[in-house]
């Protein structure tokens, strides 16, 4: 991974903040959107030298009162203050010897978990992109695309090593930070990321260095499927306690009109009959995700 993770963290927010998020005019002659190393060193209280060093890596252990002054101005979350955390306490460290082999198996639980939750699409993947386990209705979803081809599918190598998945998800760019962001989130793993950049080249490289290690738990992913068209998928990402690196990503249809796509290729279930006789056909109903 990158050997500046903290500094690559603290740019990617600086970036994203704009000066009327934090009462601050818009200025002139910006060349982007977010606010400049002054006007956060301003209002955290530090020096824009200090803030500098950060940013380039020559300081990577600030006290816990600079980093809680740096989170006002970059309008960090909760779980972004604990990921900056993190971030300090791994600087300078060789983690290499902290990161265990991935999960890749799945508790009978979870799997009667996965089963409750049909018609949905949700999967269960481990921290390098593994997929482990999921519903049939992320089956209809997945598997026209490519994605679950081969032995032992793996979202990072899809969508940074197929050529299918440019095709499949139209903000690809966005869908391949969100995989690097992933895959960052916990211990480095060389051996993989050697891997990707084998198989990919910049495409993946210069995302190790450019995307800070937080991907966003939920939010609305375009899906162009062979079937069913053009989707907008609102998914969530839960971590699964007890199973390191383990999370379960679930997609439900963000409008009325995915919804309908879905019903379209959804194929008929069987449901115990109430009155007592043998099963009966029953459309999978798929639920809407209002407001996405």
């Amino acid at each position: 991974m990158g050997d500046n993770e903290l500094g690559s963290f603290l740019r990617a927010r600086r970036a994203e903040v704009t000066p009327a998020e934090v009462g601050l005019p818009p200025g002139q002659r910006r060349r982007t959107p977010g606010l400049r190393r002054a006007e956060v060193a301003m209002l955290a209280g530090v020096s824009v030298e200090y803030l500098i060093r950060l940013e380039q890596g020559r300081d990577r252990h600030p006290s816990p009162q600079v980093l809680a002054a740096l989170a006002g101005p970059l309008r960090l979350t909760a779980s972004e203050r604990a990921h900056l955390q993190r971030l300090t306490k791994m600087s300078g460290a060789s983690c290499v010897g902290l990161a265990q082999e991935p999960v890749r198996t799945v508790r009978p639980g979870l799997r009667a978990v996965l089963d409750q939750m049909e018609p949905a699409a949700a999967m269960l993947v481990n921290q390098v992109g593994d997929v482990l386990a999921y519903t049939t209705g992320f089956r209809r979803l997945a598997g026209p695309i490519g994605l679950l081809d081969g032995d032992r599918p793996n979202l990072n190598r899809y969508v940074f090593a197929d050529q299918r998945a440019r095709e499949a998800y139209p903000d690809w760019s966005h869908v391949a930070d969100e995989q690097v962001a992933a895959l960052k989130d916990g211990p480095p793993r060389p051996n993989f990321a050697h891997e990707l950049i084998a198989l990919s080249g910049h495409e993946f490289a210069e995302r190790l260095d450019r995307v800070p290690g937080l991907p966003r738990a939920h939010g609305v992913l375009r899906l162009h499927h062979p079937e069913a068209g053009s989707l907008r998928l609102a998914y969530e990402i839960l971590s699964v306690p007890g199973d390191t690196g383990l999370r379960l990503v679930v997609q439900l249809p963000a409008d009325e009109a995915t919804a309908e796509a879905l019903r379209a290729i959804s194929p008929l279930r069987l449901v115990a009959n109430r009155a007592g006789g043998g099963p009966v056909e029953q459309q999978g109903a798929f639920p809407l995700v209002a407001g996405q």
